[in-house]
């Protein structure tokens, strides 16, 4: 393994709190006697082909400074490697940290555990979801495409995220809630075509639909509270049709993950999953796949975890 160590630094992350994660992460590092390279980026595209470029040029692995937009982007780069990802988790959401157990907002924990996990070779290897690129059939991971790890979430809260992303006033996630009651206001169920690995077409009308890899989005809501992320399998979580007032009864015991035993909800398990409806965009990792419809796979062991 190189002793050059990338630390992939988002400074913006968590209201600025990135920028001060690095700091007791690249000391742990370097105080187990690796070196540090940090890598940023103007935006982006920019820090993703400067990571990928670190990791072609032979790094001994990755520590991801920020929240799950940090984290998501590093898959970019390392899913199918030999080379480990290590998580500071220092943004908002951190969801992937949660759902593979790694410290949420202690930098200098986080980065102990990386450096030591480093000197004594503690990797984990864990599956990641991968939605085919536009245009390349069914194939999933094989076809090319966008790699993610927590949550593939689809429609009544990607139509709040929508929203929310269109709104230039006001600033922070205050936008999403008054986006929330916006979709609350204009709510109806939609009619989706689901697919599970190569079985039968599902059809059926439903509030939203989400693939999860990891249990939580949205900074610990668990929608995808049983899903394991090395067990080779999604847990597709299908909230069904139901009125504006059993919505708001069943979205908070979404925090807790109690959700999955109300009657409008149900689970599946399937290694690939293709979800068709109309008017609605995929998001993965928080951030937009673009519209339905997408195939996601679940692909075991894409990523080497230090842990």
């Amino acid at each position: 393994m190189s002793a050059e160590i990338t630390l992939f630094v988002n400074p913006t992350a968590g209201r600025g709190r990135g920028a001060h994660a690095a700091q007791p992460a690249a000391s742990a590092l370097r105080a187990a006697g690796f070196s540090v390279r940090t890598v940023l980026g103007a935006d982006a595209g920019d820090a993703l082909a400067r990571l990928r470029t670190a990791v072609r040029e032979g790094t001994g692995a990755v520590i991801a400074v920020g929240g799950d937009g940090m984290v998501s982007l590093a898959l970019q780069a390392l899913a199918g490697t030999l080379v480990p990802l290590g998580v500071v988790a220092a943004g908002t959401g951190n969801d992937f940290a949660r759902a593979v157990g790694l410290p949420v907002g202690e930098p200098a924990r986080a980065g102990r555990l990386a450096a030591e996990a480093l000197k004594e070779g503690r990797v984990r290897e864990v599956d990641l979801g991968r939605v085919a690129a536009a245009g390349a059939g069914g194939g999933g991971a094989a076809e090319g495409g966008t790699w993610y790890g927590t949550v593939l979430c689809s429609g009544f809260d990607s139509r709040v995220n929508d929203r929310g992303n269109r709104m230039r006033l006001p600033a922070g996630r205050f936008k999403y809630d008054l986006a929330m009651l916006a979709e609350l206001a204009a709510f109806r169920p939609f009619p989706y075509r689901i697919t599970l690995d190569d079985g039968p077409v599902i059809e059926t009308e439903a509030t939203l639909v989400a693939v999860g890899n990891g249990s939580s989005y949205g900074g610990g809501m668990r929608i995808c509270a049983d899903a394991v992320p090395d067990d080779g399998l999604f847990d597709v979580v299908v909230v069904g049709d139901c009125s504006r007032a059993t919505l708001l009864k069943v979205f908070p015991r979404v925090y807790r993950g109690t959700h999955l035993s109300h009657p409008a909800v149900t689970v599946h398990r399937a290694s690939k999953v293709t979800l068709e409806a109309a008017g609605i965009t995929a998001y993965a990792d928080g951030e937009p796949l673009g519209p339905l419809p997408v195939t996601a796979a679940c692909v075991p062991g894409a990523l080497r975890l230090l842990v």
